[in-house]
């Protein structure tokens, strides 16, 4: 993989370009740390007995792939819109480009009512009980509010709920490593497959799961616009942020391992809690629930930030309405686009089966990772004047095939939910070709009268 530097000149943008490199690192990391890991160990030891590292290992490979095909097209497009830029580009379709930019927009504003409620949900009631739905809008209106006041103010809020939520696993790593150092726990479990099962194909099936805690990275594309330097700090931060993510959560996983049986992992719902409880060590319970919530609302902010650049930057591109593209003078945020998607995500905290919604996440960014892959290999007939980063050419190729094998492992419900919410994306794209047609035609007929 290369970098070259960069020319002194930026690409201009209406918004503006206040994200360093260790902020966009932060961004990053938060946002792929966000608060899957907090649940995540009790359902992967459900498939893989102690061998919790292993999937996790697998999709941080797996994840690393697309990444490196990010890398590539963002630095050489730097422009907010992501993938369905790209797609615009190299496939010359716009249904095509707002599909991909629609399975985002999908993708997020569910992965965001999903954290509204598992923020009002468990992680609340342990503070104060107060009823579910009300207090995840509620919740979702506040981001919308921070979302829209500036994005280094948002940024900024990001800083110090990454570093919670980043010390709150560093808590069980360090405890457990005590736990052990005081002859406790079972090493030998952390090497332990399920009885009876192909070590293989559990890990694989493992790595299903585990890959959800990777994905988020994607949303930083969106952000470009926004980088100080962005050909150069982009690939970095990037980088740094998974491969930091990935030893954090192996490190977890064996942490997880060795002080709790696989069957006790998966009888608990908040199982990294019952790590740190299994160790001896004094911590309070509710300090932990506080860590939990803290983790969830970053992964709220950071999700509804990107989706709000993800609208702003289609509506520039003229597949969604130009309304869409309206930026507040002295804030420089796209207020139109932050209001509309934040009354979606309220309005998706009223469906219930959020299990079924948070795998159809996935599956919706596995056809945006699949879409990102291929047009890395397709652009590169397409030379730009500037320098950018440049992925080796077998790392799509094997992005493509991590996409593929991940969606095979999709079950048929969900694929049914996709296909109905790409279906709902597909109408609502004709409707925008159509009312843009009309306001053609009219600016015509004006003009021939006038004429």
């Amino acid at each position: 993989m290369t970098s070259q530097t960069a020319p002194a000149t930026e690409a201009p943008t209406k918004l503006r370009r206040a994200i360093t490199g260790p902020l966009l690192y932060a961004f990053i990391l938060g946002d792929v740390l966000g608060a899957g890991i907090y649940a995540l160990m009790g359902v992967l030891s459900g498939k893989v007995g102690g061998l919790l590292w292993a999937p996790l290992v697998l999709a941080l490979l797996l994840a690393l792939l697309t990444a490196g095909s990010y890398a590539e097209l963002v630095t050489k497009y730097p422009r907010a819109g992501g993938a369905a830029v790209f797609a615009e580009r190299a496939f010359h379709s716009p249904l095509v480009s707002f599909l991909v930019g629609f399975s985002m927009l999908a993708a997020g504003v569910t992965s965001a009512a999903g954290l509204a409620i598992a923020f009002a949900g468990d992680y609340l009631s342990t503070f104060v009980d107060l009823p579910t739905i009300p207090v995840a809008i509620a919740f979702l209106a506040l981001v919308g509010l921070l979302n829209a006041r500036g994005i280094r103010e948002s940024m900024g809020a990001n800083l110090v709920m990454t570093a919670i939520e980043l010390s709150g696993l560093v808590i069980v790593i360090v405890v457990v490593a005590i736990f052990v150092g005081g002859g406790g726990g079972d090493v030998s479990r952390a090497m332990a497959a399920p009885e009876g099962s192909n070590v293989a194909i559990a890990v694989l099936s493992g790595a299903v799961i585990a890959y959800y805690s990777f994905v988020g990275f994607e949303t930083s594309a969106n952000m470009i616009e926004e980088v100080k330097d962005p050909r150069r700090t982009y690939p970095r931060a990037l980088f740094a942020a998974l491969i930091t993510a990935g030893v954090v959560y192996v490190l977890v996983g064996l942490a997880s391992a060795i002080a709790l049986p696989s069957s006790e992992l998966q009888e608990s719902s908040g199982p990294l809690l019952a790590v740190v409880e299994a160790t001896g060590v004094n911590v309070p319970s509710w300090l932990f629930s506080l860590i939990a919530l803290i983790a969830v609302a970053n992964g709220a902010l950071l999700t509804m930030i990107m989706v709000s650049r993800l609208t702003y930057g289609m509506a520039e591109q003229n597949l969604l309405p130009s309304v869409l593209g309206r930026v507040l003078p002295k804030r420089k945020t796209p207020w139109v686009a932050i209001l509309t998607t934040t009354l979606v995500a309220m309005g998706l905290t009223l469906v219930g089966d959020l299990a079924t919604l948070a795998e159809t996440v996935v599956l919706l960014l596995l056809v945006v990772f699949l879409s990102v892959n291929v047009s890395v290999l397709v652009l590169r007939r397409d030379r730009v004047e500037h320098d950018h980063f440049r992925v080796w050419t077998f790392v799509p190729v094997l992005g493509v095939g991590s996409c593929i094998l991940l969606l095979t492992q999709q079950r048929p419900q969900v694929w049914l939910f996709g296909a109905i919410l790409l279906a709902v994306g597909g109408v609502l794209y004709a409707v925008a070709r159509w009312t843009r047609s009309r306001s053609t035609t009219d600016d015509q007929k004006e003009h021939h009268e006038h004429a």
